[in-house]
């Protein structure tokens, strides 16, 4: 018998189950093996390898030791001087440098045959099982990939920029951007005064040549200050404009960005935020000079996908390892597992995470159709901020019962599970808090009330008998919001709810559609987990969604 064996037998017999790990989190998770498995082989095997590396020993210990050893900003030099650079721990890069190698900062913009026509479905899925390993890291990845969307309102900078943002080879060195194998691009949007208000912005940028601006000001929020690039918005003599500003110049020298500091952050802790103030920054102009905020929303809304998938992530590791753990333990004379009570519990908060993964999958689906198919791009356009509400509210709860399922061994450092709780409420803050989702939900109702038709006729026919009651019930929320817009959370939960159920009908996925469906749309109010009624059978909704490791 091994050392290991040995170890693990005297915590078995000391009724501590082992840590979950080392269970492939693509093989383990039936749902996505299941949503995957139209794609070409190579890529199911590329999600196996995927998945293997994400629950692997080594890999959660660079996601420990990149959030133990926060990212550090130095601001000065020995003699003085400005350097305005942030260094992070070797865990960081090595985890940046994985997933720049498998594209989740480029895979949608490349000519992948394998891919073709599934662009996003292929990137959310290696997203989705990454941010179940470690999320702070995503962030500048996310808006990396994002960021082409908006230089695309300028030919001649996307030219120069893209073959830097689309190569896979990691270049983490402080050079000029196009000397380095690889970019990054961050996000500059908020400011103290206005925050979600970013036409209340009083950054400046003004003209100095065909395309170029020098911009002055101070942003509140700056994400990922390491990246080469940022997407800035500034004010113009025309209005709000969208630039790009390379950190460094080509020279080498500062591009007249000063971080005054990293922000000490709840979680996402291996990634840095910052707060900067710049004079006379050179910058290229996106779009048109008054059209930034439209420029910048392109990129926006492919980030809020990323924040839907991330926050299923997290969820769907939070929830495998306190199902792991109940297996492994024994109170009161049986396997926590199968104590009703508990099962109810666990089986409660799986139709939640299979709602939401379903739904950011759905959300992909319909990036990847939206140019030829009007259904889908009504979807894409009305349920994005609907999944990224409701996906980021649930997580922090959910995980939050995950932990408590496992009691003391859930809230301590030594698990993921802390770190998951931490970094939760992040992804439904940034990118549009839920109160910036409603509001968009309401501007699409104003403005588009027939791509609402295309959506709820959709629910209707994948919801089958029970269709037309849900939709009665979202036209009421619908006419509701049109004179009280204080009422747009009851209506974006609501379509939640609809199309969290409609996509696990249309799924095909049986008895978990319909337990959804009955608790979440035909049942009570409730606001905690663990209310499923005895009809429904809590050990088998756990075991097909959660099977046990072999």
């Amino acid at each position: 018998m091994t050392q290991n064996s040995r170890t693990e037998q005297k915590l078995a017999e000391l009724n501590q189950p082992k840590p979950w790990s080392g269970i492939n989190a693509y093989r383990s998770d039936p749902l996505i093996v299941d949503l995957t498995a139209g794609l070409h082989r190579g890529l199911r095997d590329e999600f196996d390898s995927i998945g293997h590396y994400a629950t692997s020993p080594e890999a959660q210990e660079l996601a420990r030791m990149a959030n133990e050893s926060p990212p550090k900003l130095r601001t000065h030099g020995p003699r003085g001087e400005r350097l305005d650079v942030v260094e992070f721990h070797p865990a960081w890069h090595a985890l940046m440098r994985r997933s720049m190698s498998i594209g989740l900062h480029s895979s949608v913009w490349e000519s992948i045959p394998e891919a073709k026509g599934h662009e996003h479905k292929a990137r959310a899925t290696r997203f989705y099982l990454t941010s179940q390993l470690e999320c702070g890291h995503l962030c500048p990845l996310t808006m990396t990939s994002a960021s082409v969307a908006a230089l695309m309102a300028s030919p001649r900078v996307q030219r120069e920029w893209a073959p830097k943002i689309l190569s896979r080879k990691y270049d983490s060195s402080n050079r000029p951007a196009l000397q380095k194998t690889a970019v990054t691009i961050g996000m500059g949007m908020t400011e103290k005064q206005g925050g979600t208000d970013v036409r209340a912005n009083r950054s400046t940028a003004e003209r100095v040549g065909e395309g170029i601006y020098r911009l002055s000001g101070h942003k509140w929020f700056m994400s990922a200050p390491m990246s080469d690039g940022f997407v800035m918005l500034a004010k113009t003599n025309e209005g709000i404009g969208c630039f790009l500003v390379p950190r460094l110049l080509e020279d080498g020298s500062a591009n007249g960005l000063e971080f005054q500091r990293l922000k000490d952050k709840l979680g996402n802790r291996s990634n840095a935020s910052s707060e900067v103030e710049f004079t006379d920054a050179f910058g290229y102009l996106l779009g048109e000079p008054g059209a930034g905020v439209r420029t910048i929303l392109d990129m926006v809304t492919l980030t809020r996908l990323d924040c839907a998938l991330a926050s299923a992530g997290i969820m769907r590791a939070s929830l495998a390892e306190a199902v792991h753990h109940c297996r492994g333990r024994s109170v009161f004379g049986k396997n926590l597992i199968d104590q009703p009570l508990m099962t109810r519990v666990l089986a409660d908060m799986a139709l939640d995470v299979a709602a939401a993964t379903a739904l950011a999958f759905r959300l992909a689906e319909a990036f990847d159709q939206a140019a030829s198919n009007p259904a889908d791009a009504a979807f894409a356009r009305v349920m994005t901020p609907v999944i990224k509400y409701w996906n980021c509210k649930i997580a922090p709860s959910l995980i939050y019962e995950a932990m408590e399922c496992m009691g003391g061994n859930g809230y301590v450092e030594e698990r993921p599970l802390a770190r998951h709780y931490r970094e939760a409420p992040v992804n439904a803050i940034w990118e549009g808090s839920g109160n910036v989702m409603a509001l968009d939900v309401l501007r699409v109702l104003s403005r588009g009330k027939d791509l609402f038709e295309l959506v709820l006729s959709g629910f209707e026919r994948d919801l089958g008998a029970s269709g037309r009651k849900t939709i009665e019930v979202l036209r009421a929320a619908m006419a509701l919001c049109e004179t009280d817009e204080g009422a747009a959370r009851l209506l974006v939960e609501q379509l939640a709810l609809a199309a969290g159920a409609a996509e696990l009908a249309r799924l095909g996925a049986g008895k978990i559609a319909d337990a959804f469906l009955e608790t979440r749309l035909a049942g009570g109010w409730r606001s905690t987990y663990g209310m499923l009624d005895a009809r429904f059978d809590a050990s088998y909704i756990v075991d097909l969604l959660y099977p046990a490791a072999s």
